[in-house]
């Protein structure tokens, strides 16, 4: 996802934007989806390469972020549409809006500055505010009802496999013992649990693991990811594209378990072996670019 530069302008730092758009847009004149549209950055390069008879559709969970992305891409008028939606559902969406086959679909992975940097939202380890951690606010389970009425069985099965965290038998007491006493409310509450109980190693904080793996759980993300994947390929036409740049381990080896199986079942081919990362220069300008990894198959 993008970061967000600035709370009084949306100031954008599209990871791997220049890859994404000579990489996605083959087909200028063709339809194109932003699964995840955020900020609309990848979304307006991606435009901006479009003739004028290209489109695009953008869809996210976050209705915050469909209205600022929105007011952001009005100037493309009928060129640019965008709807509230989980790209899990992406095949049912794209039939209602008749918006297929496509030219190209774009899976810009994780969650964005919009959401790390805005304490009211929960995601940020070091900034204070309710363990919520939804990207749609309709969603009724968010990561306080998690830690507060889960069992420590449960908990824990979730940070191995979400977190990949060693220590998650140890967490998960942890956290049980500590909501006994009284309920776990806050990021502040959570990350100072954790940090006064685990080692710290190098910059990476000690709740990084838990945060990302009730996100995770939040948001029901890496099973959204497998469907949304898996259905989008039959919304293609010959020569279209898939892209999707994933953050974390998890996400890599779905996108590259799914695109693997196009590739084995003749459907699709590689348009680049192997996933592109950013460079150091682009790492400098934004350090949250560093763990990106972008795959790129085409629909034969």
């Amino acid at each position: 996802m993008s970061a967000l530069m600035s709370d009084k302008e949306l100031t954008h730092m599209p990871v791997l934007l220049k890859e994404v758009t000579e990489l996605l847009v083959a087909d200028p004149d063709g339809l194109f989806v932003d699964a995840t549209l955020g900020l609309g950055g990848h979304a307006e390069a991606v435009l901006g390469r479009l003739s004028p008879q290209g489109r695009l559709l953008g869809i996210d969970l976050d209705p915050e972020a469909l209205a600022l992305s929105s007011g952001r891409l009005a100037a493309f008028g009928g060129r640019f549409r965008a709807r509230h939606g989980n790209f899990r559902n992406i095949a049912k969406i794209l039939q209602n809006e008749g918006f297929f086959p496509l030219a190209g679909a774009l899976f810009d992975l994780g969650v964005s500055s919009l959401q790390f940097d805005k304490a009211s939202r929960g995601f940020a380890i070091q900034r204070e505010g309710p363990l919520d951690m939804r990207l749609d606010p309709s969603n009724p389970l968010t990561a306080a009802r998690i830690v507060n009425e889960w069992p420590a069985e449960q908990i824990e099965l979730l940070l191995r496999e979400y977190g990949e965290e060693r220590e998650s038998g140890r967490i998960s007491r942890w956290i049980v013992a500590a909501r006994d006493r009284s309920p776990l409310q806050t990021t502040g509450e959570l990350a100072a649990l954790l940090s006064e109980r685990l080692p710290r190693t190098g910059r990476i904080h000690p709740a990084t693991r838990t945060f990302q793996a009730l996100r995770i759980a939040v948001n029901g993300e890496l099973e959204n990811l497998t469907l949304g994947l898996s259905d989008i390929l039959s919304m293609m036409r010959s020569g279209g594209r898939i892209a999707a740049i994933s953050f974390h381990s998890l996400e890599d080896r779905i996108v590259k378990n799914v695109f693997r199986s196009f590739v084995a079942s003749g459907g699709c081919r590689w348009v680049r072996e192997g996933a592109l990362e950013p460079g150091q220069e682009e790492i400098a300008r934004n350090p949250r670019a560093r763990s990106a990894k972008l795959r790129v198959v085409e629909k034969l």
